[in-house]
């Protein structure tokens, strides 16, 4: 019985020749991403603006009332809040973001939990107020600025990491495709002003790492048949060399994205930001494994033949080396 393949061994799929367009594309998008994150910015979590964090159980009830509870205190206007079950299903999280004039007043704050506290005792008698938490602004700026840092350094460590293992055109190449993929990531949270947090970070760090892995295989697959195919063009080369790392390309990306989108679709609303970056990351670092960082290798001039050593130089280095030994 012969084994399901859903892509076969001879593959011969043209990506190269779309290069352009595709190139096209991504610049049209990384600057929309841009101007959308100059201008509506992101919707900062509590974990990064600061607020408060209200945790209650609904001792009278199976299920707490979400979508009630969202609208109830939504109503108080002081901002959507973000309502998440914790625990047992009749436990929730009610997270603000703290008032405007906060960081001056403390006060505010807690006059704003007081009223929540208030509505939801006013619309559920029987509730039970298990505990209040509070992010200052400056806690919340260090962890901002302590996350920053960690995409800055893991981006840093991939660029080293891809300097010193392949030549400085493929480096750039990966270096790019990283920008590429975090810059549109960001983009769909600024479009979408879904809340951006620490769990929002960890993605991206997960996305970096996937996305120079999958770079990775496809370099190695480049750099072995430059050493076997000396003579061919190099956009044949790269065809060549992507569609024999397709097979393994396709699976990991299925694999990884099937759960992401259950989770997605059906997942706590706690990790949905998360999860909505892990499969959208994942499906753009398949694309610029492909569509930007191979086709990079052209762009910077680099021909099949190019790191073949000259034969004059290696040469002229046997001759040391015999006369040394001599």
């Amino acid at each position: 019985m012969k084994l399901l393949k859903l892509v076969p061994d001879d593959t011969n799929i043209g990506f190269i020749k779309w290069r352009n367009i595709a190139f096209g594309i991504s610049i049209v998008l990384l600057l929309a991403s841009i101007l959308l994150l100059a201008t509506r910015g992101l919707n900062y979590g509590v974990d990064f603006i600061g607020g408060q964090m209200i945790r209650t159980t609904f001792v009278d009830e199976k299920a707490a009332p979400v979508q009630e509870l969202r609208e109830q205190v939504g109503s108080l206007g002081f901002g959507e809040p973000t309502i998440q079950r914790f625990g047992a299903e009749n436990q929730v999280s009610i997270r603000m973001k703290l008032p405007d004039g906060a960081d001056k007043k403390p006060e505010l704050a807690n006059i704003m939990t007081q009223k929540i506290i208030a509505k939801v005792k006013e619309e559920h008698p029987k509730v039970r107020i298990d505990g209040v938490d509070s992010v200052s602004g400056k806690v919340s700026s260090e962890l901002f600025s302590k996350g920053l840092f960690a995409l800055i350094a893991a981006a840093l460590g991939v660029a080293m990491y891809i300097w010193i293992r392949f030549e400085w055109q493929f480096g750039i190449g990966a270096i790019w495709a990283l920008i590429h993929d975090t810059t549109l990531t960001l983009g769909l949270f600024s479009l979408t002003q879904m809340e951006f947090d620490l769990n929002t970070i960890a993605a991206m760090l997960t996305i970096i790492g996937y996305s120079l892995n999958d770079t990775i295989v496809i370099y190695d697959r480049i750099r072995e048949n430059m050493m076997k195919y000396r003579k061919m063009a190099m956009p044949a080369l790269l065809d060549l060399s992507v569609n024999e790392t397709l097979s393994r390309t396709v699976m990991t990306s299925l694999t990884i994205l099937t759960p992401l989108v259950v989770l997605v679709l059906f997942g706590p609303d706690v990790i949905f930001g998360f999860s909505v970056a892990m499969a959208f990351g994942i499906f753009v670092g398949s694309y610029s494994s492909v569509y930007q960082a191979a086709p990079f290798l052209i762009w910077f001039g680099v021909k099949s033949d190019s790191f073949v050593p000259d034969e004059k130089v290696a040469d002229a280095k046997v001759e040391r080396i015999i006369e040394g030994k001599v």
